[in-house]
């Protein structure tokens, strides 16, 4: 089998691991080869106390970058995987050139995670909404939202886990996906627990994970996950159950020894919450077995 190659648009920072900076290392571990546009370029995420100093890159400069690639006829990807992206025109850049890419190689897929907020609130431009919907949903193949962009990108509510499953089938009508996984949410009975949902062959098959909450939030943990969301549904492409399971416990693999690193301290900072990517190696090569998927409908 030939090397993947994976064009990542996505954030990065300087110190810390988000975006970029959480996704290529483990698709390098696995044998990927991936070429990464930075959709920004900051000295540390956004939740320091300080702020943030750096860039945020416009549409001319994804235009100059894919064009460099396209003229040395280097645009021939097996995947384009999109995040954090902090501009309107770059995301509307970002769409023609996806469909550009899918002129050099039919076959490419897309996996967009879009990235807007989280519990209630945008930690982006609102305006980036209305491009998503209209020019990122309907040539995306996955789509990997949280409960808050999954609500925000259907217009409907998620209060129950039949909610989840109908806002999943919105999203596969809006556009191409033949998959939507709602990559975490407040879907289950259960206050000790958050819930995956994974909406797979445009619906015919759903898979579902009950995943022990983490007593602490992370900044970074959904680039992980989308990252090895691609990992393992390139590895096992007709098994939607391994999918999930090894992504949610790749993912929680790396949320649980960074949070076993800081527990033990009063009042833990930015700095002591970045994700233990790199001491995860082993867990991101070969995850534990926290949690198992559960088919909850499969294709007839």
């Amino acid at each position: 089998m030939s090397t993947p190659r994976i064009l990542s648009i996505q954030s990065h920072v300087v110190c810390g691991y988000v975006g970029n900076k959480s996704s290529v290392f483990p698709l390098h571990l696995h044998g990927f080869q991936v070429d990464a546009i930075n959709s920004v370029q900051l000295s540390n995420h956004t939740g320091y106390s300080k702020g943030i100093k750096g860039q945020i890159l416009k549409a001319q400069d994804i235009t100059d970058l894919y064009t460099g690639l396209k003229e040395n006829n280097l645009n021939f990807y097996d995947y384009v995987t999109t995040g954090y992206v902090g501009d309107p025109s770059f995301l509307e850049t970002l769409a023609r050139t996806v469909t550009d890419l899918r002129e050099k190689n039919p076959n490419i897929k897309y996996v967009c995670d879009p990235v807007m907020g989280d519990e209630g609130h945008f930690y982006v431009p609102e305006a980036l909404l209305s491009v998503y919907q209209k020019s990122i949903v309907p040539i995306a193949d996955v789509l990997l939202p949280n409960q808050f962009e999954a609500e925000k990108l259907s217009g409907m509510s998620i209060t129950c886990e039949a909610d989840g499953w109908k806002v999943c089938d919105k999203l596969h009508s809006q556009g191409k996906a033949e998959t939507v996984v709602i990559t975490s949410g407040e879907i289950g009975d259960n206050p000790d627990e958050i819930v995956s949902l994974g909406s797979f062959n445009r619906g015919e098959t759903k898979v579902k994970v009950c995943i022990p909450r983490i007593p602490s939030s992370f900044t970074g943990s959904g680039d992980v996950f989308a990252a090895s969301f691609l990992i393992w549904s390139h590895k096992h492409p007709d098994n939607p159950v391994k999918i999930m399971t090894n992504t949610v416990n790749t993912t929680y693999a790396v949320l649980n020894r960074t949070y076993e690193s800081f527990k033990h301290l009063d009042t833990p900072g930015s700095y002591d919450k970045e994700l233990k990517l790199i001491q995860s190696k082993a867990d991101l090569e070969d995850p534990p077995e926290f949690v198992q998927a559960i088919l909850v409908k499969e294709s007839s």
